[in-house]
């Protein structure tokens, strides 16, 4: 069997005595399913023109299509063309195993703490001032100013691991630096509770493992790029799951239909310009308006000049950061009761005011998601 050149992914080559065989495009991880690709087909040392067709190699009726059609215009047995055909198969196969094996190694690692460093992040979030050296930790991590900002940021973020967890929605005008601050404060959450994309695509919701998003936090920098996930994303935050019935083909070519189902919840922390663009969307977040301030342009700009300089201490932001994720990873769920729920009351002007009532009662005692419940042993 001739073995498949892999050297460039995107065109994949494979030859035997006969045919010369490419792969323009190469071949999709996901899906394992189905095989689609783009064949080229040449007979070795033939002036004859090559035979091109997209099909699924799975597909047992395009498969005897095509070998008749290559068959024909080579004008050789149709035998050694499904031979040729089953051998780069199961070159393929072999090859996108390999590939999927790789960037699942690639993925982020989850840290496991050491007992000391278990025993140290206890005392941290045992600290008797744990709010206010959590927001002294926070501005040395190369967050300037937005003091309130940014602690609303980590304790939505950290809410992720609740059965109602919050989200945020960053309001301010271009430049003002939403994006930096929400990267800034994710970057105190362990890597692998973030979920960071600058790009949608309508579908891309449901196509997660039906468990693989909960407990996360998705960070959109700009919403006005993810149109097309705004409406599963707010079934994620009031329902705590999506699903989508779509249409599959099986390897005999049958039409199935099976259901797609996404488990949440999920927090979700985006960025934009437009409040009113996104009603639907900030009556089930907070909404946080960054600090447009001369004084704030003052303490941002000093900051770049000293980074520029060398002047910033980026062991000592990089230290931080690990200790106030550290601190996260001990964080367990609780039940949070409120008791002064029921002397909560909104002005008679507010939008939506049962939507809004919600986030009220949970808001209000949010500092308690920093209370760790430890288990015992």
């Amino acid at each position: 069997m001739a073995a498949l050149n892999t050297t460039d992914p995107n065109l994949l080559h494979y030859g035997n005595d006969l045919l010369q065989i490419e792969v323009p495009g190469g071949v999709k991880l996901e899906g394992l399913d189905r095989m689609r690709v783009t064949l080229k087909v040449e007979l070795k040392d033939s002036p004859r023109p090559p035979v091109r067709h997209n099909l699924d190699l799975y597909n047992d009726n395009q498969l005897e299509k095509f070998i008749r059609k290559v068959a024909e215009r080579m004008e050789i047995g149709t035998s050694v063309i499904a031979a040729s055909l089953s051998e780069i198969t199961t070159e393929i196969e072999r090859y996108r195993l390999e590939q999927i094996k790789q960037q699942q190694a690639e993925q982020i690692q989850i840290k496991q703490l050491t007992q000391e460093e278990q025993k140290t992040a206890k005392e941290n979030l045992q600290a008797e001032n744990l709010m206010q050296q959590t927001i002294e930790d926070l501005q040395s991590t190369g967050i300037q100013g937005e003091e309130n900002n940014s602690m609303i940021l980590l304790l939505a973020m950290s809410s992720r691991k609740l059965y109602d967890p919050l989200s945020v929605i960053c309001l301010a005008k271009s430049g003002i630096g939403k994006s930096y601050l929400m990267e800034k404060v994710a970057d105190c959450i362990p890597k692998e509770d973030a979920k960071e994309h600058t790009q949608f695509s309508g579908n891309s919701f449901y196509y997660y493992r039906r468990e693989e998003i909960r407990g996360k936090v998705f960070l959109i920098e700009d919403l006005d790029g993810a149109q097309a996930v705004l409406f599963p994303i707010r079934e994620l935050q009031t329902k705590k799951r999506i699903s989508k019935t779509v249409t599959i083909k099986d390897k005999s070519g049958q039409l199935r239909t099976v259901t797609l189902i996404v488990e949440g919840p999920v927090s979700v922390i985006g960025c934009t310009t437009r409040e009113k663009v996104y009603e639907d969307n900030a009556n089930r977040a907070i909404l946080i308006y960054l600090d447009n301030s001369k004084e704030q342009d003052e303490r941002i700009m000093t900051y770049q000049k000293q980074l520029r300089a060398g002047l910033v201490d980026w062991y000592k932001e990089k230290q931080l950061q690990e200790k106030l994720q550290d601190m996260q990873r001990m964080l367990q769920p609780v039940r949070i009761i409120n008791p002064y729920a029921p002397l909560i009351d909104l002005p008679k002007e507010v939008f939506k005011p049962r939507r809004t009532l919600d986030i009220s009662v949970i808001l209000t005692p949010v500092s308690v998601i920093l209370t760790p419940m430890w288990k015992e042993g």
